[in-house]
């Protein structure tokens, strides 16, 4: 026979144990399955290193991950994807019944937690009745007012007492719907629970005197902690039948005004065991008025428990939902320090079971409008270069999928704006002779672009050849009348000549020495093919920029990040995007070529039977990057690059590869040497002169016929 001090060592087994004890992210065992690649959940999203008496900064990008991560969770649990999720910007919300309300801190022990509370709270939203809330003291039957009047309670108490009762019902209501038709959710309702409904001093209290007697705080303390181990249900007559009414019930409860007719019930118990109040006469009025009663038949001969004595009690007494504190020498009660925080436990549960849950981190307007220009560009992080340098955990890069003119005028901002974007036109380098006026790359490149165009119209043509009088084929329907003449050949063939479908990805490298004429010309080259592919039909164009996103520090202490920037893609894009905002592209940072690759490696369109895919690059250094997750230099970099462009080919994808250079470059040869190892040999070292013809090279590929 185990002994029960024996009882205090052994440990039983619970599989979610093994989970925390062996999950990679322990703070986090639910959400490290579906919150984004790039989120790092073992960090704070607010920066460690701040200047005294500053506040943090806070990362927007992370924090507009995890929006959408919750946001698409909340959708799936309710089947509802017009349920918002929001960020608070005071300490408290509630929900409204049209959108959910999470605290922007992101940095709590779990994230779980918050995840599990907007489960909850979009639960609510779709399933309870807010209207039928909104009308609660009408609902009221009068016989619970007279009732409880009696007892010495205002009318709003009365309202106060029958809407916790309801939302603890409904609670249970909303949590069985969810357990029983989403299960693989229940671990986030407990990480919810743990963080804002249970604490260790509650589990203390249950086992206590405290909160026994007759009266209204000791019955909804004891409800409202039934689910809990170590609940006592004899501390107070009706509870275990509150229990079974409770969780009798909950599987036929099938709406707000069902859950509000058990409230009800629990409330005539309550008044059924609280004794009536004084009554007290006005001698002026004649008015009859109750004054409550303490409802204390407690004994008064308790002695107190230390916190140790407490922790000894809870390890050795056994978890049965019915058990009490018996069997003990003596009495228990909290020290006046324990109540304090027993107050405080219990306001937080009020809070929770009213909706009024404390959500901490709150955003600022400045923040708030950053965060919806962050989100309206699609930006997130993603996980590259795992393996590479000394740290082997990879790198965050940085990928905005589109472009947008608010991400440019923010661009002088650190939260949302880039360092590669200028609220001013940054291509004023073409002299037109012609005027007194200068023209921008843009300008030049739609005057190149156009010219092109035209002669690529031809690929919206086709021409069909057909042959007759075959002895097989398609029967000729104007030849049918000829079988009664002998001639059996009254068949045909048609060739159709036409030109396959096209996607071109083009890939710029931003990097800071790519400025001058080397950008100028570059930029002019590639605005001219989507000037010309806009005039044509079946090619597709997509055009990002590679370069790094300054956040401040150097080398192993910098905070920069790769990031790749998606300008245009014709698919959803007119050609006015060009036009009115490629001018606010400028170079900027190094060259993290491989890395920005692997970030977008999903977007590059494959080769198909039907469509012909290029990848075209223009770069003008050796791939290198680095900050305090990575070294990313020589042949590592290099290795990953030509990793990536083979990963791109094996996609059936035809590289094309330029390297804007000059002879008089310091190592030229070597740098010819590592490009065709990263490209391919049939990448081409071109000076800045002859980048213009690029475009040209490229259109002649588009009249390719298949």
């Amino acid at each position: 026979m185990r002994r029960k001090k024996d009882l205090k060592n052994f440990k039983h087994f619970n599989p979610m144990a093994l989970r925390e004890k062996y999950s990679i992210n322990k703070k986090n065992n639910y959400s490290s399955f579906w919150l984004d690649d790039g989120w790092d959940t073992t960090s704070s999203i607010f920066d460690d290193e701040v200047e005294v008496n500053k506040k943090p900064k806070v990362d927007l990008v992370a924090l507009a991950g995890y929006r959408r991560a919750v946001s698409n969770f909340v959708s799936i649990v309710t089947g509802d994807s017009s349920i918002k999720v929001n960020f608070t910007s005071r300490d408290d919300s509630f929900t409204d019944g049209k959108e959910v309300t999470i605290g922007a801190k992101l940095d709590d022990k779990l994230f779980d937690s918050s995840v599990g509370l907007a489960l909850h709270e979009g639960s609510h939203i779709k399933l309870s009745d807010f209207e039928f809330l909104r009308n609660l003291e009408m609902n009221t039957p009068k016989e619970y007012y007279n009732r409880a009047e009696v007892k010495g309670f205002s009318k709003f108490e009365i309202l106060t007492h029958i809407k916790n009762l309801l939302n603890y019902v409904e609670d249970r209501r909303i949590d069985h719907f969810i357990f029983t038709t989403s299960p693989g959710y229940k671990g986030y309702y407990h990480s919810m629970y743990d963080k804002y409904f249970h604490s260790k001093v509650v589990d203390k209290a249950l086992k206590t005197t405290e909160y026994t007697s007759k009266d209204w705080d000791s019955y909804i303390f004891r409800i409202i902690n039934l689910t809990n181990k170590n609940t006592n249900l004899d501390a107070l007559p009706g509870l275990r039948e509150i229990r079974k009414l409770i969780f009798g019930t909950v599987k036929s409860m099938e709406s707000t005004g069902a859950a509000f007719g058990i409230a009800l019930q629990i409330y005539d118990i309550i008044l059924n065991n609280i004794p009536d109040g004084t009554e007290k006469v006005n001698d002026e009025t004649g008015e009859v008025t109750y004054e409550k009663g303490d409802g204390s038949d407690s004994p008064d001969d308790s002695d107190k428990l230390t916190d140790e004595e407490f922790n000894d009690l809870l390890n050795s007494t056994e978890n049965d939902e019915t058990s009490g504190v018996t069997g003990n020498s003596k009495s228990v009660e909290l020290t006046p320090h324990q109540k304090i925080q027993l107050d405080k436990a219990i306001t937080k549960q009020k809070d929770f079971v009213n909706g009024d849950v404390k959500k901490t981190g709150k955003l600022t307007k400045s923040n708030s409008r950053e965060l919806k220009t962050i989100e309206a560009s699609g930006m997130t992080y993603e996980e590259v270069g795992k393996g590479i340098g000394w740290n082997k955990k990879g790198v965050k890069c940085l990928v905005v999928k589109k472009l947008t003119k608010e991400l440019i005028e923010s661009s002088g901002n650190y939260e949302a704006g880039l360092n590669i974007l200028s609220p001013y036109k940054y291509s004023k380098y073409y002299y037109d002779h012609n005027s007194d006026k200068q023209t921008g790359f843009v300008e030049e490149g739609i005057r190149l672009g156009t010219i092109l165009g035209r002669k690529l119209q031809v690929r919206g043509e086709s021409r069909e050849t057909k042959w007759t009088r075959l002895d097989s084929g398609k029967i000729d329907k104007r030849l049918i009348s000829e079988l009664g003449f002998g001639n059996e050949r009254v068949f045909n063939t048609s060739f159709i000549e036409s030109y396959s479908d096209a996607f071109l990805h083009i890939s710029i490298d931003a990097s800071g020495s790519m400025g001058g004429d080397k950008w100028n010309k570059t930029m002019t080259s590639v605005v001219a093919i989507c000037k010309a592919t806009s005039m044509i039909q079946n090619v597709d164009v997509v055009v990002s920029i590679r370069s790094t996103h300054n956040t401040g520090g150097h080398g192993r202490n910098s905070s920069d990040k790769p990031l790749i920037l998606i300008a245009y893609d014709s698919r959803v894009d007119k050609f006015s995007k060009v036009k009115n905002l490629f001018a606010h592209i400028k170079v900027s940072g190094t060259t993290p070529e491989g890395l920005c690759y692997e970030a977008i490696m999903n977007e590059i369109v494959p080769t198909t039977e039907d469509k012909d895919s290029y990848f075209l690059n223009f770069s003008d250094g050796m791939p290198m990057f680095s900050n305090k997750d990575i070294e990313y230099y020589h042949n590592d970099a290099i290795n990953h690059t030509k990793k990536m462009i083979n990963t791109i080919k094996e996609k059936g994808i035809k590289v094309l590869s330029y390297y804007i250079g000059s002879e008089n470059d310091w190592d030229h040869e070597s740098t010819i040497k590592d490009f065709k190892r990263m490209y391919g040999k049939d990448s081409e070292f071109v000076d800045v002169t002859s980048v213009l013809s690029i475009s040209k090279t490229m259109n002649k590929k588009f009249l390719e016929k298949s």
